[in-house]
């Protein structure tokens, strides 16, 4: 890894750590955050390898106290608790995007990462939710997926759209 490959990382880390916090709570436990936005960016921007170092980097920074974690929280009791799995599911979201994008640099590549990604997510986080409340999938489904599949769609279609342009930027 260059310096310039870690100082992106940095940046995307960083970038999630300023965003992810911002979060509208709902009545369902699992609030709605710009974090996956920037998740996704990192997969799309930097690749599988280091889009995922970047959410990792972000996640140790929660870990260790920095209140970067969705309204502002941290530690070990939030990236544990009840939305964990959508945490520890920003990992597989980044690189899978980042996969797809990595393979073929098209449009269509890149929807189908990001649509993949998130629903693995959506997998993690559900699953997670269930085991951590003893919730049945009805109800994990009603607050950890209805809610959030029209803001996802539209953070799809804001990375589709401003990858590109960033990316003339990066390989310069």
């Amino acid at each position: 890894m260059n310096i310039r490959q870690m100082a992106r990382c940095a940046i995307m880390a960083a970038l999630i750590c300023v965003l992810a916090p911002v979060s509208a709570p709902l009545s369902t436990l699992v609030p709605i955050s710009l974090g996956t936005l920037v998740v996704m960016l990192s997969g799309t921007l930097l690749g599988k390898r280091d889009g995922t170092l970047s959410v990792l980097m972000y996640l140790l920074l929660g870990m260790a106290g920095m209140p970067v974690f969705a309204g502002y929280s941290s530690g070990l009791t939030v990236l544990f608790g009840v939305t964990g799995g959508f945490l520890f599911g920003y990992l597989p979201l980044a690189f899978i995007s980042g996969h797809f994008c990595e393979k073929n640099d098209d449009l269509k590549s890149m929807i189908t990462g990001l649509v993949l990604g998130n629903a693995v997510l959506y997998l993690i986080g559900i699953v997670w939710f269930m085991i951590y409340l003893n919730a049945g999938v009805g109800k994990a489904l009603a607050a950890c997926v209805l809610p959030f599949l029209p803001g996802d769609i539209v953070k799809i279609a804001v990375v589709c759209l401003i990858t590109p342009r960033i990316r003339k930027y990066l390989n310069k």
